[in-house]
């Protein structure tokens, strides 16, 4: 046993010299990403790295952060009924919004790229344009007031669906509902995007060449050669929808309020908002988001593992 521990140390040792001397042999590169690694370094790295570090303390800005274990995670989970409602609506919210919304992506950029190339424009525009508006769900708001002079009430009341006037934000049994319609129209643009200029990459002999080997309709095309070529796009898809699927707050709050009734569209998120920059609790609000950022982990790791059987 010892023998072997000893080889293999001597066999890292090599190793980190041979990286060493290629690391040497390679200053001009690393002299080329230092500024990104740098940069990535400040705003990135080290921001989850304290964010972990205050989540075991107690810390509210004011006073210094005052070591207290593991206390937050445990009045986090054990004592927060506000934060297992937010969670449950986040998963709701990821679980539905996230792979509908991925696949809706995906089957949107799919058939718009077999229109010609002025319509497959127009089509990318139309459905990148929610993604980067970002008050697209004000509109949203004046479609679902809660007097007849919101668009669907008006709609449902004139068609004599309903009598009288539904409270869509602030009625507990709409809001979450709502919410999910609005997010799942906002998530579709970037996996949208990302999708388009994959199926566009494809290279067309691939086709030819599956044709002869006996693919004989588009569903078979799809699966054997479009998919396994778009590996990168979507994975990169997926893990957009993921963050933006646990990463919703603005859609929620603006719609139905801060905090909203009973809590009924809470997210992690909001949670997360509501203790870090209206309690100035930091110490737990790094714990929430330590916790969000652990599931985030697991999430897109199950997707990564799932997205690598396509194709094969």
């Amino acid at each position: 046993m010892k023998n072997y521990i000893k080889k293999y140390v001597i066999l890292r040792r090599n190793e980190f010299k041979i990286m060493v001397k290629k690391m040497k042999k390679s200053k001009a590169c690393y002299l080329f990403l230092a500024p990104y690694a740098i940069l990535f370094t400040m705003f990135y790295i080290l921001p989850v790295c304290s964010s972990i570090f205050f989540s075991f303390t107690y810390y509210n800005i004011l006073e210094s952060p005052k070591f207290i274990g593991v206390q937050n995670y445990i009045n986090l989970i054990l004592q927060d009924d506000i934060f297992l409602t937010a969670i449950k609506n986040t998963f709701l919210i990821a679980v539905i919004t996230g792979p509908l919304g991925y696949i809706m992506s995906f089957l949107f950029a799919w058939l718009i790229n077999e229109l010609p190339r002025w319509l497959r424009t127009i089509g990318v525009i139309v459905f990148y344009v929610p993604s980067i508006a970002g008050n697209v769900f004000i509109i949203f708001a004046i479609f679902f007031r809660g007097d007849a002079y919101g668009y669907v009430n008006a709609f449902l009341m004139n068609a004599g669906i309903i009598g009288a006037p539904i409270l869509w934000l602030t009625n507990p049994k709409y809001m979450l509902k709502v919410c999910m319609i609005v997010i799942l129209w906002m998530s579709l643009g970037t996996g949208f995007l990302s999708f388009v200029a994959g199926l566009q990459g494809v290279d067309r002999s691939q086709f030819e060449a599956g044709y002869m080997d006996g693919v004989k309709n588009r569903w078979q095309e799809l699966w054997y050669i479009t998919l396994p070529n778009m590996k990168p796009m979507l994975m990169f898809g997926a893990v957009m929808a993921i963050t933006q699927a646990f990463g919703v707050c603005d859609v929620t709050m603006a719609l139905c309020g801060y905090p909203s009734t009973d809590y009924a569209a809470r997210t992690v998120v909001t949670h997360l908002f509501d203790y870090g920059f209206s309690r100035f609790e930091m110490g737990y609000a790094s714990a929430i988001a330590t916790t969000l950022f652990l599931i985030m982990i697991i999430c897109n790791k199950a997707i990564q593992s799932l997205l690598r059987r396509v194709g094969t």
